[in-house]
């Protein structure tokens, strides 16, 4: 029996896999439908995620999909966050995940069973109808995400307690009306950040970003219109990206990102451009730079009545509103702090997933990780695997190589993505995957591939690693994998193709062309 706490993305893929495996999963969900943070309500309900009516994914359908069941080929290229929850219901009534979930239920308390040396068994408290109830279960799957407790770090902004205009965070916002005719203040440049400044800038007197570090700025529409992970997330460019010495790999990350604009000329450029940052996805940023309706200032020095004053700039700005953009804080108030060891707002997980120090594992953190791509595939990935440990056909290793690797992954974190408040949760997302993969035998080799369907192993390496690639064998294996993979292209045109002209050819990248311009760079970045 498997206790799931949350229905969101991560629990309904831990439910999927519990089942798969053989598995007893049960769902607790506070709320009264599945969805998580993709479920839009116009009220914030406490403890759970809030979105702004105007979310939409930032990576594409065909890299965001789950790996056994793609979205419908009509579905929009990036998915306006109404038509992800309806995927997610699809999904959800495909694989008969409903009738596992109890709804309307809070997790209050999970606790070792007195026996967890020699059982592994937990305690479960939760509440219902105001009734309190108990039960044991075999092991646990936290999916309760990280986007339902603000940071809001007061004390860094001196002066704020005496600033007279409006101030909140954005888990706050919904829409833009109240930035009408106002002075507005975002503070933070992530992609919340930037859409709602964007969005403020079209109501608004004057939108001002303040940002300290700066922040690469991607498009979804990325080179010849193509979606961006399916650009940059192959494997080829993987191998580049973690082989080259990293200036000479961050160099040509500079160089592709400058392509589209200069980042020094609109004020983003990073302050220490080397060092990896999660991109930023927005498409109209740079138009309202150049239009004066945003402008990008440093970091906040000081507060005043009124106004605001920024590092390295002499004069004041005269301020209405304040938004900090400044993300959130890891919390799970259900668990003992013995049991997922916090600290300096990040959990210490063996891969992200596994508490290190915890006698049998049977506790398993989902989708608590900022890959730089789809987290959808991820934390499926991470079920998959999670419900294979618990199941006792995978093991982990011993605690003390556990926890080596967790404190080595926290220095080369700290030193390759910079200090943020949550370098720890970001990972190359290609590698993690594929490191999940062969834990339970799913990992493609492209190498035995050659050798018996050579067409698809070069679409495997060449193309956009999209989460089929691991249902074409091992545990779990979907025959619509191969096709799924050979088609994704038909699947992104078939929204945006919608008139076609007269002795047109189909458009997707020619699998040959994109071979010889990689094989090309290929030769050009290891002849250095």
């Amino acid at each position: 029996r498997v206790a799931v706490v949350g229905a969101g993305v991560s629990g309904l893929a831990a439910t999927k896999c519990c089942l798969d495996e053989g598995l007893e999963p049960t769902c607790f969900e506070q709320s009264q439908d599945i969805g998580g943070l993709w479920r839009y309500t116009e009220h914030i309900e406490a403890g759970r995620p809030s979105l702004y009516p105007s979310v939409i994914s930032n990576t594409s359908k065909e890299m965001s999909a789950f790996s056994d069941f793609p979205f419908p080929e009509h579905f929009p290229v990036f998915l306006p966050n109404a038509l992800l929850l309806d995927y997610l219901r699809r999904y959800a009534e495909r694989f008969g995940l409903r009738e596992h979930i109890r709804f309307g239920t809070t997790v209050v308390s999970i606790r070792k069973h007195p026996d967890f040396a020699t059982t592994g068994q937990w305690n479960v408290v939760t509440e219902a109808g105001g009734k309190q109830t108990s039960d044991v279960f075999d092991a646990v799957m936290v999916c309760s995400g990280n986007f339902w407790q603000p940071s809001l770090p007061l004390q860094c902004f001196p002066g704020i307690e005496r600033f007279r205009g409006q101030y909140f965070h954005s888990r706050q916002y919904k829409h833009p009306d109240v930035f009408q005719g106002k002075r507005v203040l975002v503070v933070g440049m992530g992609n919340s950040g930037v859409d709602i400044a964007v969005e403020a800038s079209r109501v608004a007197a004057k939108v001002t970003i303040s940002t300290t570090r700066g922040a690469w700025l991607l498009s979804r529409v990325f080179e010849h219109g193509y979606p961006w992970d399916m650009i940059l997330n192959t494997h080829l460019m993987s191998l580049i990206k973690t082989n080259l010495p990293g200036p000479l790999s961050w160099w040509l990350i500079n160089h592709k990102v400058n392509q589209w604009f200069n980042h020094e000329n609109y004020g983003l450029q990073p302050e220490k451009s080397w060092l990896v940052r999660e991109p930023v996805l927005n498409d109209d940023l740079p138009s309202y730079i150049l239009t004066g309706r945003i402008t990008i200032k440093p970091g906040v020095k000081e507060f005043r009545d009124n106004a605001v004053l920024f590092h390295n700039c002499p004069e004041e700005e005269p301020i209405d509103i304040v938004v900090f953009c400044t993300g959130y804080t890891v919390s799970f108030p259900f668990l003992e702090e013995s049991v997922v060891r916090v600290e300096n707002k990040h959990a210490s997980l063996y891969k992200y997933v596994f508490p290190t120090h915890l006698q049998k594992p049977t506790l398993a953190v989902l989708g608590l990780i900022k890959p730089l791509g789809a987290i959808m595939p991820v934390a499926e990935m991470q079920a998959r695997w999670v419900s294979r440990v618990f199941k006792g056909l995978c093991q982990l290793p011993s605690q003390s190589v556990m926890e080596k690797e967790v404190n080595e992954k926290k220095k080369n974190r700290v030193q390759w993505f910079g200090l943020t408040f949550d370098e720890v949760l970001k990972t190359e997302w290609l590698v993690y995957l594929d490191t999940l993969a062969s834990f339970i035998g799913a990992k493609p080799s492209v190498l035995r591939l050659l050798c018996t369907d050579p067409w698809l192993a070069l679409t495997i390496f060449f193309g956009p690693c999209s989460p089929y690639q691991y249902r074409l064998g091992g545990p779990g294996r979907w025959e619509g994998a191969r096709q799924a993979i050979l088609t994704q292209w038909d699947r992104v045109l078939k929204p945006t193709r919608t008139r076609v002209p007269a002795g047109s050819s189909s458009s997707f990248p020619s699998l040959l062309t994109v071979m010889g311009f990689l094989l090309l760079l290929a030769a050009v970045i290891f002849g250095f």
